[in-house]
């Protein structure tokens, strides 16, 4: 009988702490099986990438991923190699051996894991028979016209086969842990389950398939979850064997994770099963040698941005873009679940109140939401050519001009200013101003959309009247496609675009995770989320005062739309009225709160998984104690002692100058950039374990007030 490992466990403040030497990762192979493997199709490829590296570092060659061929991603993306071991080759070669392509190699990101790749359309011959094996197995039948649930179960299949291969070359060791992630990949798990493969399974789901679809439909999803007739709404839409075998591979697994509260909640209705493990999505933080290294990123790329916005509103540039701000929204264009619709609403209200309280301030809103275009807006391409043709014609007259003073300064004379411009310079620069003039306002989006009249955003921005006017203190710039550093329009990548605005918006209705927001944290800029997001979900039970730390959540769950979007708006007015310096000091706190999002705190939930499901399909070789999953209570960001208790009757109640001196001068008394840094390092240490948060102590005012 084979010895029975128990695995050590200490707890702190309720989490869970493993030894690495207690889990013997020797005798463990870890396979992590998704569509996205090598594969960009959505969120999912950025959750697998960025958690490669810090899997790597704990399974190092044992540590395998598992996905679908394409030859144009494994081209730039894989470096094709020969299997470290010869289980792997001999597994490979039991498939190739009946028609099926198989690759392995290194993907190129950070980590460098090993990549199992398996070639759907050599196999795809093998489809009914595949089918009739499902069918058998879970009496799940698959139309032939969705070729997307037919690639997935061909994909599943060759998973299940090869780890079949696999495990009869073992006879106890090592033991396996197959992680599937999303329906794509849960006909393998389901097959490995029926067929009694010894392996320890975990499924997480990122996002519930019907969720999405009834979100997506304007429904009052979050309060009708347990009112719904799941089976008839999944028929309805056409999906119910894509939902059958979401659900099959939720209830198959030894251990199901969803990537926040709020989806486990979703799921618990949606799929009926209640989550395992929570296990949040994380991202590799690199932290800057100089402190405010990312402050300087901000200011270059802000100003990048306004040479475009220069050219965008040539002839309208009547406001200062010393006093403009950039807010944006990104993502798929999912108009109601990614919160666009409420976001443009606040932004009319915004603008009224702007314009009511005659603010000095501009808000310039950038909508980044692919979809279908032709080219170009030539009246966007023409205004970025009357600025360079502006900034050539300057540069121009001011070479000249300082070639005539400096040879008058060398005489020993003062020049005369009328003299130094003559006609031609005067000429040259009339018709420099008359080019400028413009009969159209400037336009809302920068390419010709594909469906113009059907389009939500435009339709909406319509309906709201925000067309750039002059009088208008909110502009909206709508720009359809993916940003490019190539672009003759705005060239710069998502990243540096990011840097350079004031705040990010999310106010989405269904957002699992949202890694915009996370983004946005990491990089230093505010943002808006709601507490329908994982991701805002997350920040408040971590945060004390989370929009002290530039984390501004909107309640969405247990208020009217009406009511949400108020709040959207307050927020929106709060941060127009905030000087340049407070938006400084809050840049300073959301870049500290980066740590929190590091996989080298989040990966202990995916460590945990593993563990829950090794004790689950091995009890006689695995023991866990206690079972509970990690608690983060205790983990908190207290609310930094620089802001006052009460910020609802500290703030002015209309916009105020940056100026304002006496405001900033108090400021400098109440903040201490050092202090409240170390105060949150002591803080996020607790949270990794290096010592016990103290118990009992009382609560300073205001302390967990959201």
């Amino acid at each position: 009988m084979p010895l029975s490992r128990s695995l050590s466990v200490t707890s702190l403040n309720g989490l869970p702490q493993w030894d690495e030497e207690d889990l013997p990762i020797e005798d463990l192979l870890l396979f992590e099986i998704s569509w996205e493997v090598t594969n960009k199709v959505g969120g999912i490829y950025t959750v697998i990438q960025s958690k490669a590296k810090i899997t790597s570092d704990e399974w190092g060659e044992n540590y395998f991923m598992m996905g679908p061929y394409y030859d144009h991603n494994v081209k730039t993306q894989v470096e094709l190699c020969d299997p470290p071991m010869a289980v792997i080759r001999k597994a490979m070669d039991a498939l190739q051996a009946q028609g099926c392509q198989v690759y392995f190699g290194r993907w190129l990101i950070e980590g460098s894991p090993y990549a199992v790749l398996f070639d759907i359309g050599s196999a795809a011959w093998n489809l009914d028979r595949w089918k009739g094996d499902f069918w058998e197995a879970c009496n799940i039948g698959i139309p032939f016209h969705d070729r997307e649930a037919n690639d997935a179960l061909i994909f599943g299949s060759l998973v299940a086969w090869f780890l079949k291969e696999l495990t009869d070359q073992f006879q106890d060791n090592p033991n396996i842990i197959a992680h599937f992630h999303e329906w794509q990949a849960g006909a393998g798990l389901i097959l490995c389950r029926n067929r009694k493969l010894p392996v320890a399974t975990i499924f997480t789901t990122h996002a519930t398939l019907l969720g999405r679809y009834l979100c997506a439909a304007n429904v009052d999803f979050y309060n009708r979850l347990d009112q719904f007739d799941i089976d008839k709404e999944a028929g309805e839409r056409q999906i119910y064997h894509r939902y059958c075998m979401e659900r099959a591979s939720v209830h198959c697994a030894h251990v199901f994770s969803t990537v926040s509260q709020i989806t486990g909640i979703e799921a618990e209705h949606m799929l009926k099963r209640k989550t395992d493990v929570i296990t949040p999505n994380g991202l590799n933080i690199k932290k800057f040698s100089a402190m405010h290294e990312f402050q300087n990123l901000h200011a270059m790329y802000k100003f990048r941005i306004q040479e475009f916005i220069r050219g965008h509103f040539y002839g309208h540039l009547d406001f200062n873009l010393e006093k403009t701000l950039f807010f944006f929204i990104a993502g798929r264009y999912e108009f109601t679940n990614k919160g666009a619709d409420i976001f443009l609403e606040a932004l009319s209200r915004l603008n009224f109140l702007l314009r009511v309280h005659r603010s000095d301030v501009t808000v310039v809103v950038f909508f980044i939401m692919p979809t279908k275009t032709n080219n170009f807006n030539v009246e966007t391409l023409k205004g970025q050519a009357v600025r360079k043709q502006l900034w050539d014609t300057a540069q121009a007259v001011k070479e000249k001009f300082g070639k005539k003073l400096y040879a008058a300064l060398l005489k020993g004379e003062i020049p005369d200013l009328s003299k130094i411009l003559d006609r031609d310079d005067l000429t040259i620069m009339k018709r420099a101003i008359y080019s400028t003039q413009r009969q159209s306002l400037p336009p809302i989006t920068t390419h010709n959309m594909v469906d113009d009249s059907t389009d939500p955003i435009l339709n909406t921005v319509r309906r709201l009247g925000l067309f750039n006017s002059r009088t208008d203190r909110v502009k909206v710039i709508v720009h359809p496609e993916f940003l490019s550093s190539t672009s003759p329009l705005l060239p710069m990548d998502y990243e540096e675009f990011v840097r350079g605005c004031h705040l990010g918006v999310f106010p989405s209705y269904y957002e699992p995770w949202g890694y915009t927001p996370a983004e946005c944290t990491v990089m230093g800029i505010p943002s808006v989320t709601t507490n329908l997001s994982g991701f805002g979900s997350f920040m408040q039970e971590h945060v004390a005062d989370p929009a002290a730390y530039g984390i501004y959540i909107v309640d969405r769950r247990f208020r009217s739309p009406d009511e949400s979007c108020n709040q959207l708006t307050q927020f929106l007015y709060t941060f127009c009225q905030q000087s340049r310096r407070h938006r400084i000091i809050q840049r300073n706190r959301t870049e500290r709160l980066s740590d929190l999002l590091d996989w080298r705190y989040l990966g202990r939930f995916y460590r945990h998984a593993r563990h829950l499901a090794l004790c689950r399909m091995f009890p006689d070789k695995f023991e866990m104690e206690p079972s509970a999953p990690p608690k983060t209570e205790g983990f908190r960001f207290p609310r930094p002692s620089s802001v006052p208790p009460s910020p609802a009757t500290s703030r002015p109640s209309s916009p105020h100058s940056s100026d304002d001196e006496d405001e900033e001068e108090d400021e400098d008394v109440r903040y201490d950039e050092d202090e409240e840094a170390e105060r949150d390092r002591q803080n996020i240490k607790s949270s990794f374990g290096v010592g016990p948060v103290p118990r009992g102590r009382k609560k300073q005012h205001g302390e967990y007030r959201n």
